[in-house]
């Protein structure tokens, strides 16, 4: 089982890299979004990498991080989704924003990703969606706040300050981050008025 490679960038394909570590070559299938943010051949390069075996072959997926491999795993736990509709939504979508789409139950954006049809995103919004906060990385918080807000379990104080952040202009996901930040700093019992108030500072940084 391969988890890591460190090696130099050999060659890069439309959908896959070859890197070679100590002379040996390793093909690893990778996200466009993990491609892109390789560098250029005989550059050095590391991957985590995902290791498929089966009867007839042997198949390596390498990725920019481990939260990007947690996602792949994750994605093919929802029926209808394997290994190149995973790899498809994650080269449409980063971590971060496929947790906050599953979050605030949003299978629009989810649909984004080529081969991926409105009944396999809303599979992947409604079996995924108590797992999101824990594969968010470092916004773990803000996303269980909005899925608090796509489930409609948030507080009223919450809810009331990101509707008028969104009656100002902002984004939903805007509005949620900013109100996520604010509790940070005024707490969970903090009136709405706070929170919009200290929202707006977030927002004006």
């Amino acid at each position: 089982m391969i988890g890591k490679l460190k090696g130099t960038i050999d060659e890069i394909g439309e959908d896959h890299v070859l890197i070679d570590v100590h002379g040996v070559c390793y093909v690893a299938f990778c996200s466009a979004r993990t491609l892109g943010g390789l560098g250029s051949v005989g550059e050095a390069a590391v991957l985590h990498i995902e290791t498929f075996v089966r009867e007839d072959q042997l198949k390596l997926f390498g990725f920019a991080s481990a939260l990007e491999r947690e996602w792949f795993r994750l994605l093919q736990s929802v029926q209808g989704v394997g290994a190149k509709v995973a790899l498809a939504v994650l080269s449409t979508l980063s971590a971060a924003d496929l947790a906050n789409a599953i979050a605030l139950q949003d299978k629009a954006t989810v649909a984004r990703a080529p081969g991926i049809g409105p009944k396999v995103a809303q599979r992947i919004v409604t079996e995924l969606k108590n797992k999101a906060p824990a594969y968010a990385g470092e916004a773990g918080a803000a996303i269980g706040l909005k899925q608090e807000l796509g489930e409609g379990a948030a507080a009223g104080p919450v809810t009331d300050a990101v509707s008028a952040l969104s009656n100002l202009g902002y984004s939903r996901d805007q509005a949620a981050n900013a109100v996520a930040a604010a509790m940070k700093s005024a707490g969970e019992t903090a009136d709405s008025a706070t929170l919009i108030r200290l929202g707006l500072k977030e927002l004006s940084q």
